[in-house]
């Protein structure tokens, strides 16, 4: 090859330039990577501390302005377990506003951080679960034991009243079923999408980090 045509190619390809990161350059692009997921997980919070607001606020309605005992009973048990969740909101956000505000990432923060996340989706999925079953059977016994609501559906025409008892089982039942399962994956969906794919954000980052 000429020295000329062995310019022009050089000419031609394009100049790729390394450039070598010092540590605290890399440490302050992994601080701007953990802040903007930290900002999406805190505003996830917020969505949840003010759905709990929101629907605590009817619940305790009901609880006192309700026209039948079961249901002051039952949507006041609700209320109040809305309350109960805020404080956990809190502390959870109040961590993740602390950890967001630190000047660079520090891995092992960064992994307390998704252990605690972690815990957190793992308890409120275990704690949906077992209330699902729990409000079905309250709803029940309440609903059974309260005079008034008893007489009130005696006089009402539920089409319920014109089939057999067998099949009033069968609509309970695959009722029951159904309300499992689609709470089952909605609370998953719910959790994945408001806490799931920024927990696996942050877990990419610590292997970033390891390597």
């Amino acid at each position: 090859m000429e020295l000329d045509d062995l310019k022009i190619l050089l000419k031609e390809q394009p100049v790729k330039m390394h450039v070598v990161k010092s540590p605290d350059d890399i440490a302050l692009l992994m601080g701007s990577k953990t802040k903007s997921i930290t900002a999406k997980l805190m505003r996830s919070l917020k969505i949840e501390i003010v759905a709990c607001i929101v629907f605590a606020i009817p619940c305790f309605a009901v609880a006192i302005f309700g026209a039948y005992s079961s249901l002051r009973i039952y949507f006041g048990i609700f209320g109040v377990i809305c309350l109960l969740f805020l404080p956990v909101l809190f502390i959870l956000y109040k961590k993740t506003a602390q950890f967001s505000g630190s000047a660079l990432p520090v891995k092992n923060n960064l992994q307390q951080l998704v252990n605690l996340l972690n815990e957190y989706v793992k308890r409120y999925f275990q704690i949906t679960m077992a209330l699902i079953p729990a409000s079905l059977l309250l709803s029940f016994l309440l609903g059974y034991n309260d005079e008034s609501l008893n007489e009130s559906s005696l006089n009402s025409p539920l089409f319920l009243n014109f089939i057999g008892t067998g099949w009033k089982l069968v609509i309970v039942v695959a009722y029951l079923i159904g309300f499992g399962f689609g709470m089952y994956y909605f609370t998953k969906w719910y959790l994945k999408k408001l806490y799931g794919k920024y927990i696996d954000q942050l877990q990419q980052l610590i292997k970033e980090l390891d390597e």
